[in-house]
C-alpha cells in the first residue's frame, strides 16, 4: 500500500524557522503542500524565510516572538489557527546550546537552555492540543542523541533533551486513546547555527570533547527534516512515542 507523504491540506506550524533544522523543516514542509505557519525570535531571519517561502508558492505567515513567553506561544498557536482554519502539525524546533564548566555557568544560560529547549516545547504543545486533537494532528519535537549519554560541559543541553524526549514519551502514553502522535528526532551533530557558533569553555579537555564527535562526519539538515516531516504526516502514523536517531552512528556503540 502507497503511503501518503504530502502534507496537502494540512497545517503545520514551525519553530526556529529563521535558520538551520527550522528552516529546512518549514521548506521541506512548503514542497509537500502544506500551510504553514513559522516563528523565530530572529525578526530579520525569519521574515527572509517567509518571503523565500512565498515566492515559491507557500502560504505561510510568520511571527516574531521569544517561545519561552507561555503567553505569547497561546497567543500564537491560537493566531494561526484562526488564520488557517486548523492544525494537523505542530514542530518543535527551536533550541539551543550553552557549554560551560559546572561550575563557572552562569545561572542565566543555564535558565535560558532549559526555557527554551524544554518549557517552550511544553507551552505550544499545551496551546495545539486542542487543536491537534480536531485533526488526529501530530507532535514532532527535536531531541538529541546527548539525550542518551552525558556530554562533557553540556550538563543543560543534556538535561533539556533527554527531558524533551521523556516529556514525548509521557504525553504518548497520556494520549495514547486519543486521535494525536508525539514523537521526536534525536540528531547528531548538523551544520547550523548552533554548530557554527560552538564555542568550547575555556580549559577544556578536547579528548572529552572529541568523544562526541561522528565517526563519519555531521548529520545532513535535509535529512533531519525529512524525518520531521514524516512524522508529522500520514506517512509517519505507525510512530507514536517514538525517538528517531538521526547521529551518523554516534549512539551505536
Amino acid at each position: 500500500m502507497a503511503i501518503d507523504t504530502t502534507m496537502r491540506g494540512k497545517v503545520a506550524l514551525v519553530t526556529g524557522a529563521a535558520s538551520g533544522l527550522g528552516r529546512a523543516t518549514a521548506f521541506k514542509m512548503a514542497e509537500a503542500g502544506a500551510q504553514i505557519a513559522i516563528t523565530d525570535v530572529d525578526t530579520q531571519g525569519l521574515e527572509a524565510v517567509a518571503g523565500q517561502l512565498a515566492e515559491q508558492g507557500a502560504d505561510v505567515t510568520a511571527h516574531a516572538f521569544d517561545v519561552t513567553d507561555a503567553a505569547a506561544c497561546q497567543a500564537w498557536v491560537h493566531q494561526a489557527a484562526e488564520h488557517f482554519g486548523k492544525i494537523n502539525a505542530l514542530c518543535n524546533i527551536a533550541g539551543i546550546i550553552s557549554l560551560h564548566n559546572a561550575h563557572e555557568m552562569p545561572v542565566e544560560d543555564w535558565n535560558r537552555t532549559l526555557a527554551v529547549n524544554l518549557s517552550a516545547p511544553f507551552f505550544l504543545m499545551q496551546a495545539a492540543i486542542p487543536y491537534l486533537l480536531e485533526q488526529n494532528g501530530a507532535v514532532v519535537n527535536v531531541s538529541s542523541c546527548a539525550s542518551y549519554f552525558g556530554e562533557a560541559y553540556a550538563g543543560a543541553y543534556c538535561a533539556t533533551k533527554a527531558g524533551i524526549t521523556n516529556l514525548t514519551k509521557a504525553l504518548a502514553m497520556e494520549y495514547m486513546h486519543k486521535p494525536i502522535r508525539f514523537n521526536c528526532v534525536a540528531p547528531g551533530g548538523m551544520v547550523t547555527n548552533i554548530a557554527n557558533n560552538f564555542r568550547p569553555p575555556e580549559g577544556c579537555d578536547f579528548d572529552l570533547l572529541k568523544r562526541y564527535s561522528p565517526l563519519r562526519g555531521c548529520v545532513e539538515v535535509d535529512d533531519v527534516a525529512d524525518m520531521v516531516m514524516l512524522l508529522a504526516s500520514d506517512a509517519g502514523r505507525g510512530f507514536h512515542g517514538s525517538s528517531i536517531d538521526i547521529d551518523m552512528g554516534v549512539t551505536a556503540g
